[in-house]
Order: structure tokens, then C-alpha cells, then sequence
């Protein structure tokens, strides 16, 4: 039998609205067979943090978009990265991003962009969420679609501010979420699988 492949959630949530984001991405890693999803606040650094992505096979990055980037808590986990940059820890390893905004479009593609760009910096594989965009983008959509929003870079949510996160984001944007964490489990699950076929041939 295959060992489970480990997909990491590494996330900053200020209000709580990015945290169910991050819970959708784990539900959706949770539907794959033989993987398992390990949600982690990276604004609780120290050793378990950085041992528990040193162990996941993929590592699925989340944070809120504040000011049209990545929130201070969240660059704080990346610049405190460089330990792990210096020694490519994470090269080969599946990415991914999902963010927040209280805004419908918020420039959540620069928070995806700056967590893409991240990545590649550690070597890592980048996997794109995978669904064309809906709901404004013919006129038959809906804001029930999935990728409600039209992002390809990875998975975007929106939230009003005066709302807390009992109420949002929207289930199209969980749903969506969940489809990130399917994508991301799959993807790690058939690479493991791959790379097992590769060393028994060598």
C-alpha cells in the first residue's frame, strides 16, 4: 500500500475570512485518496512549521490581500524562508496560492503573483487552479459558478469588511477553494506515484 502524500496549507488569516478559504483547500485535499491535508498558521513560526512543510510533498500558500499584496504576517513567513531558500528545501515540491480580498477584484492577482513568484524562487512546481473563468465573463453566468471571479493563477475569494467570516466569502468561492485543494492532492498524489515508477526502474 502507498504511503499518504501530505499537502500543507500555509496561511495568514487577519479577520478569519482567508482561515475558511484555508479550510476549503483542506476539505478538498481530504476528498483525494491517499492524501492528507495539515493546515498551518504561519503566524505561529518555530520548528513545526517549517518541519511540517519540510515533510509535505505540495504546500498550498494562503493569505489575505491587504494594500494590493500579501499581508506583513504572511511576507514575514516568506523573508523568514530563506533558511530553507539557501538550501532549496522545498525544490520539487507542488505550489499553489489562494487569497482574500474585501474587494471583487481587490488586485488579488498581485497577492497569487507575488506567492508564484515566491515558489519559483524555492524551486518549487506551480499548479494553477485549472477552471475558466464564470459569472461576469458571458452573460449567462452566474455568481454561483465556480471561479466566480475569473482568476487562473489560483484560487480568489472576496469578503465584505463589514462582514465576519460566518458569512463570507461566498460558498462559489469555498467551492472553489476545495477545487484548488483537489487539484493540488491529485497532482502530488500521481507525482508520488511517478516518482515511485522512476525508482524501481532504476
Amino acid at each position: 500500500m502507498s504511503e499518504t502524500i501530505t499537502v500543507a496549507i500555509a496561511y495568514h488569516s487577519g479577520y478569519g475570512h482567508t482561515a475558511r478559504q484555508a479550510q476549503a483547500v483542506a476539505d478538498g485535499v481530504e476528498e483525494v485518496p491517499g492524501a492528507a491535508a495539515r493546515l498551518l498558521d504561519v503566524s505561529e513560526p518555530g520548528d513545526r512549521l517549517w518541519d511540517e512543510l519540510a515533510a509535505a510533498e505540495a504546500i498550498v500558500f494562503g493569505s489575505p490581500t491587504y494594500m494590493g499584496g500579501p499581508s506583513a504576517v504572511f511576507q514575514t513567513f516568506a523573508e523568514g524562508s530563506s533558511k530553507v531558500w539557501s538550501e532549496q528545501g522545498w525544490a520539487g515540491k507542488l505550489a499553489a496560492g489562494f487569497t482574500t480580498s474585501a474587494g471583487v477584484n481587490g488586485d488579488k492577482l498581485n497577492t497569487l503573483t507575488s506567492m508564484a513568484v515566491f515558489a519559483a524562487q524555492h524551486g518549487m512546481n506551480w499548479v494553477s487552479l485549472g477552471l475558466p473563468p464564470a459569472w461576469l465573463f458571458t452573460s449567462t453566468g452566474s455568481a454561483d459558478d465556480l471561479n466566480r471571479l475569473g482568476g487562473f493563477l489560483g484560487a480568489m475569494a472576496q469578503a465584505p469588511s463589514d462582514l465576519g467570516p460566518e458569512e463570507h466569502p461566498a460558498a462559489a468561492d469555498l467551492r472553489t477553494a476545495e477545487h484548488l485543494g483537489r487539484r493540488v492532492a491529485r497532482t502530488a498524489v500521481e507525482l508520488a506515484a511517478g516518482r515511485r515508477v522512476t525508482a524501481a526502474a532504476a
